[in-house]
């Protein structure tokens, strides 16, 4: 019996960021999935077909003094989420992922996902800056599209 796209998409994050055994990066549950939305209700999107999701996509809206706690490796992402304060003026985005099913690859799905999301919270917040946790070439790869098409500066967390 073949696995569900959602069997399917947990078995990614999973082999991709190994939550469970590194307590430095966020493991999405209900509870976060509940506070992210507070923080903004674009943080979280997903793109699905009749077979489940295919591809989601999580951005976290913070202030730039917790991005450059961040990309200098003074806190790490599980505290980036926690210091994010809910109900204030957010100055930088966390491209903190993008998981694709293979077959959705390619085809720039996640790419118009987080176009859609920056362009949602940027209505709300004066954006200035895009930071990311590079975890794979396809992940910086995105990372650098999103920036250049945007016009805003990337940073890289690289420690």
């Amino acid at each position: 019996m073949s696995l569900s796209n959602y069997e399917r998409m947990i078995q990614l994050v999973t082999d991709v960021f190994d939550v469970k055994n590194d307590p430095d990066q966020l493991n999405v549950n209900e509870d976060i999935i509940k506070h992210l939305q507070l923080i903004h209700p674009a943080t979280m999107s997903e793109y699905a077909d009749e077979n489940g999701p295919a591809v989601w996509l999580l951005l976290i809206p913070t202030t730039t003094e917790l991005m450059d706690q961040f990309i200098s490796c003074k806190i790490n992402e599980q505290q980036l989420y926690a210091l994010t304060p809910v109900d204030t003026e957010y100055q930088a985005i966390y491209l903190c992922s993008a998981m694709a099913l293979p077959e959705y690859r390619g085809k720039g799905i996640a790419k118009r996902l987080a176009l859609e999301a920056i362009e949602s919270i940027r209505k709300d917040h004066p954006i200035q800056t895009l930071f990311v946790w590079p975890f794979t070439k396809q992940g910086d790869e995105l990372a650098e599209k999103l920036a250049q098409q945007i016009g805003l500066p990337l940073l890289k967390r690289s420690c």
